[in-house]
């Protein structure tokens, strides 16, 4: 009887949070207040974390730059500054390294305080074909992409658990959703990323935690020279992204709580046709 009552939830639901789909493509989503949030971002020395931190200084809210390049984060620091930022906080961290994660984070909430929105984008890319890339390469993808993210959620997720308030975002990418070409070690650590971000959203609601929101992004090659070389086959249906759109479309997904951030919009097809095909 449970499980016929189950499967009866699972359908309903499905098709409750399909229609809110729709009916927020016809009516905007309510945009929620950050002022005062402390946001804390990895990889913020340069690419889409020096473009977010720009964003968020817009809007109020006390930054944390954390990045393993010290110039590339005094630099984003500067620029937070120059667009209002009231207060910017830079920490040069290794997310590769639990210990120093660890540390860092605890400097973190003694000199500034408790995270409430934790974004982890730090990430880095091979290049190389799965036979052709080193060991320690491949190791270094998994600690940055994938690791780092749990050594993040377990320094700053139990404040937020306490005060049931806050906001977690994975920036993964398309990579980790669909495999690509030359790129397996990549699309291992970002599929790990997604699948990690989901289970803990799904447990945070489990118990309960209903005010800390998750947002997982997932783009297509962005032009910020990481993918540098990296050519698209259908242009107009996959398009080389613009790395200031994606980085204020992330931020209008966090502001509306949107759980998950496909981009470009074809992505959302393109990841249901394969799970169809899978089905099948």
């Amino acid at each position: 009887m449970n499980f016929v009552l189950e499967t009866i939830q699972v359908i309903f639901l499905s098709l409750w949070y399909n229609i809110e789909s729709f009916i927020h493509l016809l009516v905007p989503r309510k945009k929620k207040n950050i002022t005062g949030e402390v946001v804390l971002i990895t990889g913020a020395g340069s690419g889409i974390g020096r473009l977010m931190t720009k964003e968020f200084a817009t809007r109020g809210t006390v930054l944390v730059l954390w990045d393993i390049n010290e110039e590339g984060l005094k630099e984003t620091t500067k620029l937070a500054k120059s667009v209002g930022a009231s207060r910017a906080y830079y920490f040069v961290c290794d997310c590769s390294n639990k210990n120093e994660v660890y540390r860092v984070a605890d400097q973190v909430k003694r000199e500034v305080g408790d995270v409430s929105i934790l974004v982890n984008n730090a990430g880095i890319v091979t290049g190389k074909k799965f036979m052709d890339a080193p060991d320690s390469l491949i190791e270094k993808t998994m600690e940055v992409n994938t690791m780092a993210h749990f050594w993040t959620y377990k320094a700053f997720l139990p404040a937020m658990i306490a005060n049931n308030h806050g906001h977690l975002v994975s920036i993964a990418s398309s990579a980790g959703l669909i495999g690509v070409n030359g790129l397996a070690d990549y699309c291992a650590s970002k599929f790990a990323a997604v699948g990690f971000a989901e289970s803990v959203g799904l447990e945070l609601q489990a118990t309960g935690k209903d005010g800390i929101k998750t947002t997982i992004v997932c783009p297509y090659f962005i032009n910020t020279g990481m993918f540098d070389g990296c050519q698209t086959k259908w242009p107009r249906l996959l398009p080389i992204l613009n790395a200031e759109n994606v980085a204020k479309k992330i931020i209008h997904a966090v502001l509306t709580d949107q759980v998950y951030l496909l981009l470009p919009k074809s992505m959302y097809f393109i990841a249901a046709l394969k799970n169809s095909v899978l089905l099948t």
